[in-house]
């Protein structure tokens, strides 16, 4: 059994809270627009963390990470990218990716908007843990948090933080 928390788009700051509700996860991951490497490094020292750059990240983190994580967590294969969707649709580059290699569980993140839905076309998973940051039009920031165990994804939950 593997605990994960997935946020994205904190946009270079880390709300202390984060930490807090993420301290008995086995895992993080990061869907992109970190904002700064003290965002990146805390969350590394706090957990092992899966992370991308997104659209907005420069720098440091956009040379340290990739648009794309291709990773298996006990016997879930999981794709990580921010941007995923273009229009409703699963982007070119995402197809390509799961067209080569079935994935069940797929993360992204670049809209702020939380979003968890099974894509039957595709056969996945796919999670848009919407916004932890307070950059963007959102007015609550969300998380998720769920447990991977085995080919099972379960126990998921949302987590809102309102803004202080």
């Amino acid at each position: 059994m593997t605990r994960i928390g997935l946020l994205s788009d904190t946009h270079g700051l880390l709300d202390p809270r984060i930490l807090e509700h993420f301290k008995n996860v086995d895992q993080i991951w990061h869907a992109g627009d970190i904002g700064s490497m003290e965002v990146l490094q805390t969350l590394q020292n706090f957990k092992p963390v899966h992370a991308v750059r997104g659209n907005a990240d420069a720098g440091d983190v956009r040379y340290t990470l990739r648009d794309f994580e291709a990773f298996r967590v006990e016997n879930v294969n999981v794709l990580l990218t921010h941007i995923g969707y273009q229009n409703g649709y699963l982007t070119p580059s995402v197809r390509n990716i799961i067209a080569r290699e079935p994935v069940q569980l797929f993360a992204c993140g670049h809209s702020h908007i939380l979003k968890v839905a099974y894509d039957k076309i595709y056969h996945m998973l796919c999670m848009n843990p919407g916004a932890a940051g307070k950059y963007g039009f959102h007015t609550v920031q969300t998380l998720l948090r769920f447990v991977i165990d085995d080919t099972q994804i379960t126990d998921l939950e949302v987590i809102e933080l309102q803004r202080q």
